[in-house]
């Protein structure tokens, strides 16, 4: 049944045409004006047939349109009535009209959104499980201010960007529509069309929570959560975490290369949980940092060109899965750090550049908006909804997943303007200078909101120039994070520990310089994912000398980073000392751990791991000036250093001897007098070393030297550090 020569209104063209702001105004339940009748509207293409509620009343088409009007005396039809469909290969089906549901999302929670302040707009925006009227369905609502429409499409409407056009909510550039009793799993995006020249663009959705496998590109309606916390002792605990005087020891982990099956593929996050457990406990480290695992398109990327910012990655599992990963982690002992991308993003059509047809996650000069080094696009940190989608995500994952702790990557791309740039490609501050304002009072708009909401999270900042307080609070005009890495060191030392032997006394400076600036940060001491890769080689071929030596130095260089004032961090891999570089593409060669002297560097690992973490000596003051002292960093000819580290009464004494010459009789100055055990010797056969030291210790003499009133006379191995403790009395 048809209904002949019935005048359409402008906005019912509009939205034939898929170019309505706001669909509810014709579609829906309205009053017939002038008469005690109410009208039911649907648009309704590739469709055949329509009744309408549960007495299945006929709807009639408007001819030549794919409008069907239903007229009938209020209350006839429920408030939320069902609609039952004939489409045109004959399949039947019916549904609950989603036009006849009110506004869901508060005008409050706009607000916030548009002032920038809304700390938990993942549970507006996106894909949100609701119940509207006692009728479960999903909450659609994405940020797109320059469209003239969106809709939301998918699998439940065969991709149709007419079927669900969304409602405008005005000023906010928010769009929102419920759709009832959609199931987990199911494939959508957004269809918008840009205002300005009506290009049509299938984007997926910035707050979506689970994505398909790449290289599909679908959004996903995520599972409700069901994961049951067993972790409410460690977030207790978390929160009092005194973390500037506590060990923390750093493993990095990029997840698809750690381990994998035995067919090459992906591990799930609960199966990599179990095994990460049983071979780090062990090892002694406190936490992991994982490369990111929000979700990201491209394998080589290894994470860091993200296009799903509150996703963890589907090539692992679900949500839940990872939730499961953390939680178990958390069981064991063991902290999750999440390695975070919020410096820029990649130029994907189908992801977040140019969202609704315009610059809007970022900028819109490209001097401002590209990283043309990476190819990819900056944020816009200067708007609201920008920094509220960034910190929204942070706290996301904090909060949903229980991290506890957050690495920003590429810290020093978002403080200069000039970063990586030539004169005339960059534009100056409103002051003339090269600093990104707008940057800077988002990174501390984001240290300052996680500090006070979350105590105890470690935020850390991965940035590579002298920019001053980087890890200091905001209130003292620092940028709030909670560490630093500190790149100059891990240059430096690598630089050192890359020399021959021979030629270290010319280059002894790369040991002792750093400690002119070491406490003017928190410091983290990072051998990173990054200096494994691109031609830099394995740690093991970074060293110099034949095999044994290469053994012997490395073992060295990790004594010396986890006895050096600062946290930890080693990548995966490090304790293998494999010969390759990492390879994202395949498992850690584990193998190497059949032979001796590779199952060494990880037994001293271990061994550092345990000593770093029960002696306050090694970690109390590690940020703290007092919790060094040279005992003499000048024997520059002999290539060796010595330095106490303290704990208030508490000290230990280590000395480096970086030649492959053992130095015998020789003295270095101590405090107090008695017997000074050898807690570590990384020449110890037990390592794969020659097993030349001090039987195990040495008893002080009343030997003035080096202004100490007790001295030591020591045998120095050849490539080695000894690290000694006084036995209490």
């Amino acid at each position: 049944m048809t209904i002949k020569n019935m005048n359409l209104s402008h906005e019912h063209n509009l939205l034939s045409s898929g170019r309505s702001h706001d669909p509810f105004t014709v579609l829906g339940r309205h009053p017939v004006p002038g008469e005690d009748k109410e009208r039911v509207t649907v648009f309704a293409p590739h469709i055949e047939a329509l009744t309408i509620g549960t007495e299945q009343w006929p709807m009639q088409r408007v001819e030549h349109t794919d409008f069907f009007i239903w007229e009938g005396a209020p209350g006839q039809l429920d408030p939320h009535y069902r609609l039952q469909a004939l489409d045109k290969t004959g399949h039947r089906f019916d549904f609950y009209d989603p036009y006849s549901f009110g506004v869901q999302l508060p005008e409050f929670d706009l607000h916030l959104f548009s002032e920038g302040q809304h700390w938990h707009a993942y549970r507006h925006l996106g894909a949100n499980h609701r119940t509207a009227d006692g009728i479960p369905g999903v909450l659609f609502a994405t940020w797109a201010p320059n469209a003239e429409r969106v809709s939301v499409i998918g699998d439940f409407n065969q991709w149709d960007g007419l079927r669900h056009q969304m409602r405008s909510r005005g000023g906010s550039g928010v769009w929102e529509i419920f759709i009832p009793e959609l199931e987990v799993g199911t494939c959508y995006k957004f269809e918008i069309r840009n205002r300005a020249n009506g290009a049509l663009l299938e984007k997926i959705d910035p707050y979506g929570q689970a994505f398909e496998l790449r290289p599909n590109t679908a959004s996903l309606i995520a599972a409700p959560v069901t994961h049951q916390w067993g972790d409410d002792g460690w977030i207790a605990a978390r929160r009092e975490f005194d973390w500037q005087h506590q060990p923390i020891s750093v493993y990095e982990v990029h997840l698809g290369s750690w381990q994998r099956d035995e067919q090459g593929a992906f591990l799930n996050y609960r199966v990599l949980a179990e095994k990460l457990v049983d071979y780090l406990v062990p090892l002694g480290f406190t936490h992991i940092e994982l490369l990111p695992i929000t979700e990201h398109p491209l394998d080589d990327s290894w994470g860091y060109q993200v296009t799903g910012y509150y996703a963890p990655t589907s090539r692992f599992g679900t949500p839940d899965d990872f939730r499961y990963f953390v939680d178990y982690l958390h069981q064991h002992g063991i902290g999750v750090l999440l390695d975070w991308v919020p410096a820029h993003f990649p130029k994907d059509k189908w992801a977040l550049g140019e969202f609704d047809g315009t610059p809007l996650y970022e900028h819109a000069d490209p001097r401002k908006g590209e990283h043309k080094d990476w190819g990819t696009k900056i944020f816009n940190f200067g708007r609201n909804e920008v920094k509220n989608f960034l910190i929204s995500s942070a706290l996301y994952w904090i909060e949903e997943f229980h991290i506890d702790g957050i690495r920003v990557d590429a810290v020093a791309s978002m403080l200069y303007l000039d970063y990586s740039r030539e004169a005339g490609e960059w534009v100056p501050n409103e002051y003339g200078g090269n600093e990104n304002l707008e940057a800077i009072h988002f990174i501390q708009h984001l240290n300052s909101v996680i500090g006070s909401n979350h105590p105890g999270v470690l935020m850390v900042a991965e940035e590579s120039t002298s920019w001053p307080q980087v890890s200091r609070p905001t209130y003292l005009g620092g940028l709030g994070f909670s560490m630093k890495w500190n790149m100059g060191w891990m240059h430096d030392t690598l630089q050192y520990f890359s020399k021959d032997p021979v030629y270290r006394h010319y280059h002894h400076n790369n040991l002792t310089f750093g400690m002119l600036y070491c406490f003017s940060e928190n410091f983290m001491l990072p051998f990173s994912h990054d200096e494994v890769v691109h031609g830099k080689g394995s740690m093991i071929s970074k060293m110099p000398g034949d095999r044994w030596q290469k053994f012997a130095n490395l073992r060295s260089l990790y004594a010396y980073q986890m006895t050096y004032p600062g946290k930890k961090l080693l990548f995966m891999g490090a304790e293998l000392a494999q010969f390759e570089e990492w390879n994202h593409h395949q498992s850690l060669a584990f193998s190497y751990l059949e032979y001796s002297d590779h199952a060494g560097v990880k037994q001293l690992l271990a061994d550092l791991n345990q000593r770093y973490r029960e002696l306050p000596a090694l970690h109390g003051q590690d940020f703290n000036v007092e919790g060094f002292e040279w005992i003499d960093c000048n024997d520059s000819d002999q290539s060796v250093i010595s330095y106490l580290r303290r704990d208030h009464e508490d000290f230990v004494v280590v000395v480096l001897n970086l030649t492959p010459v053992v130095r015998y009789e020789y003295r270095i100055g101590v405090p107090v007098a008695g017997r000074y055990h050898e807690l570590i010797n990384t020449d110890s056969e037990f390592y794969g070393g020659s097993g030349i030291g001090n039987l195990g210790g040495v008893q002080s003499e009343p030997v003035s030297w080096m202004g100490r009133p007790e001295s030591l006379s020591l045998t120095l191995p050849p490539l080695g550090v000894l690290v000694l403790q006084r036995e209490s009395d």
